[in-house]
């Protein structure tokens, strides 16, 4: 790039949610250019994609409402992405089902199934555990099932490329660079565009959606955000010839989890490594743990070959929500970040309520998601943690 760039918004990061971010914005006519690096073991790309609100066993009424909205919000993303000429978007619904294996778990599934039966009595269902087999033909005894026929997956490699290209299509302009600053002008709380690499862009609104990198942007802005890497690996297993097509996924209540694809392929995930960094790695003991447990969920799957370790850092928060909206003291900076375990879940939703405050219209067009847009932004603020206004990083000045 040796020209300055001009767009009406300016994303940062090309994960799902930045991906997302600028689809939506291009979609309601809005000049954007998405800036991507593309940093290895980003959580878009490793991440397993179990979508099952109803079986949620986090007990914050407003977080069950966040993803059911999200789980709703795909239907709609996926029809649009299909007429926008998408082939493979990634997503399909298989079921899901929550198990109970050892004694132990007891407690903690009669306490998920009661709290699933009150919220979609309509939906969920125990089984009897000698009903599992076709669902799920590697897996080993279990003690109680919950079954949810809505539960759905998504490869998110393949959402984010489809969603990139309709994007695209629609007019979007990808940078591949890194920002290396901000243009705040002479006005206070006002961007004016960011540094890149490349060259610069100017831009009306800027949007960080860098995922667990996206402190480092939010810093040039002059705002600590309080978001660090959850690392997690995830192996992928492979049973040659099988075809897994109807299988469910499998989500033992206190075990990894087990998302079966249609090519034979299992993936097995994820471990939860807070203070391991940006160390992408594939590790011998966290390569153990997901072996041993995946084995004694579905002793059936002993055969299976190693198809693939993959590794992401997620984007956590010390309170587990993510953090959608303005930066505090920024008129034209927002920010989309902090999905933890849940991006590829709340990702997609969260872009279209970080696009619609973008393009004045924060909480989407009807009255029912309006509310709950209005909630999920408030509950996801920025301004709930204590965030600082320090020098701005802008090497070349303003």
């Amino acid at each position: 790039m040796t020209s300055r760039v001009v767009a009406d918004v300016a994303v940062i990061g090309g994960g799902l949610v930045g991906t997302s971010l600028a689809y939506e914005l291009v979609s309601a006519g809005a000049g954007t250019v998405l800036i991507d690096r593309h940093d290895p073991g980003r959580a878009t790309d490793a991440g397993a994609g179990i979508l099952s609100p109803e079986t949620s066993q986090d007990p914050d009424p407003g977080t069950f409402a966040f993803g059911l909205a999200a789980a709703r919000h795909y239907e709609e993303l996926v029809a649009r992405l299909t007429d926008d000429g998408a082939v493979d978007t990634g997503w399909s619904v298989t079921g899901s089902v929550l198990v109970a294996e050892r004694p132990g778990d007891d407690a903690v599934m009669e306490e998920a199934v009661g709290l699933a039966m009150r919220r979609c009595p309509a939906t969920v269902a125990e089984l009897d555990p000698e009903d599992l087999a076709p669902r799920f033909p590697p897996l080993g005894p279990v003690r109680r099932a919950l079954y949810n026929p809505a539960g759905r997956r998504v490869d998110g490699r393949a959402l984010n490329h489809a969603i990139g290209r309709a994007a695209t299509a629609r007019g979007l302009q990808t940078i591949h660079a890194a920002v290396t600053g901000i243009d705040a002008g002479a006005r206070e709380g006002v961007v004016r565009g960011v540094l890149t690499s490349e060259g610069a862009v100017t831009s009306a609104a800027v949007v960080v959606a860098g995922g667990a990198w996206s402190g480092q942007t939010a810093a040039m802005f002059g705002t600590r955000l309080p978001v660090s890497p959850l690392k997690g690996q995830i192996i992928h297993l492979l049973l040659p010839g099988t075809d897994s097509r109807g299988w469910c996924i499998v989500q033992p209540v206190l075990s990894f989890y087990l998302v079966p694809w249609p090519d034979g392929r299992v993936a097995c995930g994820g471990t939860m490594e807070a203070a391991a960094g940006f160390d992408h790695r594939p590790t011998a003991e966290g390569v153990h743990q997901l072996l041993r447990e995946c084995l004694r969920t579905a002793p059936g799957l002993a055969q299976a070959s190693v198809a693939e370790i993959r590794v992401g850092s997620r984007p956590a928060t010390p309170d587990g929500r993510p953090i959608l909206g303005r930066l505090p003291g920024w008129s034209n900076a927002l920010v989309a970040t902090g999905h933890g375990a849940e991006g590829l879940l709340l990702g997609p939703y969260s872009a279209r309520l970080v696009a619609s405050s973008v393009l004045g219209d924060p909480y989407g067009a009807g009255a029912s998601e309006r509310a709950t847009g209005s909630d999920v932004l408030a509950m996801c603020s920025p301004g709930r943690f204590a965030v600082e206004r320090g020098d701005r990083h802008d090497p070349e000045g303003s």
